[in-house]
């Protein structure tokens, strides 16, 4: 979208498309009895609403349409979690009511329009409409997408949106995003005899996937106008070890107190735009390399099958090493698509 086409007086005519993400709770709102909440404001706004599949306790709600429909969509949703806080708030004891709140899912790349160089657009935001606005310093799990919470009074998260819709017509994302994907609730592994246990091994990916989520490191480098993601891969790397139960190949020795064998492998698959393969080998393979020697996964890159753009990467090893390889390549990726060098 040229930034001569996006017009500062709301009724933009141009098809968007925003990925918000909620609670199953916040969904079961949207939703309504029968699906009767969503089908109104499907009717009354002239947006497309869809809603993830999955037994997940997140799930995306993508609202595609006019930017005028999507602002009406927003809305409506806005004005029904205010309903929700006002009727939980009379059963409680609370005088003062907490804000509305919304989380945006959106590409990495375009996080840098949306925070301005020094913060300048964030700073901006906030002061004309009231609202809260926070980018997350990391990534969501296995996507190249960061979470944009908007809170404050419904009135001010319409203004909000509006002004965030517009920087993503001027600035689109640079390159592929890889979108994220909302993860099923984990179950517990059942033993022969029926015995219920913690899954150890669920358990060190999750604990992998904390560390992630949640180092103490800057939440965002201002580089020029992007605002990049800045991990110490190596005290990651280090720290991972310590917390997760790797196995090296050909090592014997139990990786867990009372079990006799090393965790089992499983394999996990991603697609990789074909323009983007490189920047993950680097040359002469050095990069895919590095990523296999820190993360302890297998790592295999499928030959170009003629007619796709995409090239399938296929990760073996214990859920702790999958998880840190996924992590190493999409900061690669994410590396390359805000263009700002290798990480």
């Amino acid at each position: 979208m040229e930034p001569n086409k996006v017009q500062s007086e709301g009724g933009l005519n141009v098809t968007l498309t925003i990925r918000l993400l909620m609670h199953g709770k916040e969904v079961g709102s949207i939703i309504g009895k029968k699906g009767e909440t969503v089908k109104k404001m499907r009717e009354e706004s002239g947006a497309r609403i869809n809603i993830s599949e999955g037994n997940c306790p997140e799930r995306i709600v993508t609202i595609t349409g006019p930017t005028d429909a999507i602002f009406k969509a927003f809305a409506m949703i806005a004005y029904k979690f205010e309903e929700d806080i006002i009727n939980s708030m009379s059963n409680s004891p609370a005088t003062s009511k907490p804000p509305v709140t919304l989380r945006l899912v959106v590409p990495a790349s375009q996080c840098g329009s949306l925070i301005g160089k020094g913060g300048s657009k964030i700073k901006e935001m906030r002061e004309s409409t009231g609202a809260q606005v926070q980018v997350a310093g990391d990534m969501l799990p296995n996507s190249t997408e960061r979470a944009v919470t908007i809170s404050g009074t419904p009135e001010a998260i319409i203004q909000c949106v509006k002004q965030i819709c517009v920087v993503m017509l001027e600035s689109p994302p640079k390159g592929a995003t890889i979108p994220y994907r909302p993860k099923p609730a984990s179950t517990p592994v059942i033993f022969s005899g029926g015995q219920v246990r913690a899954d150890p091994l669920a358990a060190s990916a999750a604990n992998l996937s904390l560390l992630l989520q949640h180092q103490p490191l800057p939440a965002y480098t201002i580089q020029g106008q992007y605002a990049i993601p800045h991990p110490d891969l190596t005290k990651l790397h280090q720290l991972a070890m310590q917390q997760t139960p790797f196995t090296p190949l050909g090592q014997t020795t139990p990786a867990f107190p009372g079990l006799d064998a090393s965790p089992p492998a499983s394999t996990h698959e991603l697609t990789i735009p074909n323009d983007l393969i490189g920047c993950i080998i680097g040359r002469q393979g050095t990069k895919i390399n590095e990523i296999r020697q820190m993360s302890g996964a297998q790592i295999k890159i499928a030959n170009a099958m003629e007619g796709s753009s995409e090239r399938q990467i296929t990760i073996t090893g214990t859920p702790a090493n999958i998880s840190l390889a996924q992590y190493l390549i999409n900061a690669r990726l994410t590396s390359e698509v805000t263009g700002m060098g290798t990480l």
